[in-house]
């Protein structure tokens, strides 16, 4: 089993993001690069990263999507609209954070429930959501012993939506390959295209990261 490493990782993200494109799903993006950290740590990043943290403030969901789409601060910025990142922090060769996000617009309706809207290039019409609520969806991972908490704070975890305590336990940290799998399938196949099924392929995984007592909750597992 191949574990990643920064290259591979940013690799594989470039790679994915240039199916994106090609595929007309990206109508924005910025591929990954590799920056230096201090004490032997780097970082995989995306051009205008360091506006996140500003705009996830204790906001209402409308203005935090706004300020991440009018700064560029993503990978990848989807036809409907939709906002993509993917970061991760390694120490050496070994993985110690990421964040992967997907932020749906929230003014716009959901790709697949009208994607010939959007395959029609009327990609900035201003539909109106037909009772649906748009929430970001959020894997991080995180292995610093000083934030981990058995439970509470798995190492890898899925937060759905603005609340501060939604911390569902993943088997192991998410490869850019499986996150994009995982947007892709859940919210971009239609009854005449699976975008997920032709994706790349890309190898790697990382170590699991769940303990036994977040296995006997419910939780979401990786495919090795």
């Amino acid at each position: 089993m191949m574990m990643l490493s920064p290259v591979q990782v940013e690799d594989q993200i470039n790679q994915l993001v240039a199916y994106l494109v090609q595929t007309s799903l990206s109508d924005s993006q910025h591929y990954a690069f590799r920056r230096p950290l201090r004490d032997n740590f780097e970082e995989v990043t995306f051009r205008n990263a360091g506006y996140i943290s500003g705009a996830l403030k204790d906001r209402a969901y409308d203005s935090i999507y706004r300020e991440l789409a009018e700064r560029g601060a993503y990978t990848a910025k989807m036809l409907d609209g939709a906002l993509i990142q993917m970061m991760y922090i390694f120490s050496g060769v070994t993985l110690e954070r990421h964040r992967l996000a997907f932020f749906p617009a929230p003014h716009l309706e959901e790709f697949q429930n009208d994607p010939d809207i959007y395959l029609e290039d009327e990609i900035y019409a201003d539909i109106i959501s037909r009772g649906k609520v748009p929430f970001p969806i959020r894997f991080d991972y995180d292995a610093r012993s000083d934030v981990h908490v058995k439970l509470e704070h798995p190492k890898s975890h899925l937060t759905l939506g603005q609340y501060k305590n939604c911390r569902i336990p993943v088997t192991a940290p998410m490869t850019p390959f499986w996150f994009i799998d995982f947007v892709l399938r859940n919210f971009y196949h239609t009854a005449f295209a699976k975008y997920a099924d032709e994706l790349p392929s890309c190898g790697g995984s990382f170590v699991e990261s769940i303990l036994p007592e977040e296995r006997g909750v419910v939780h979401i597992s990786v495919p090795a």
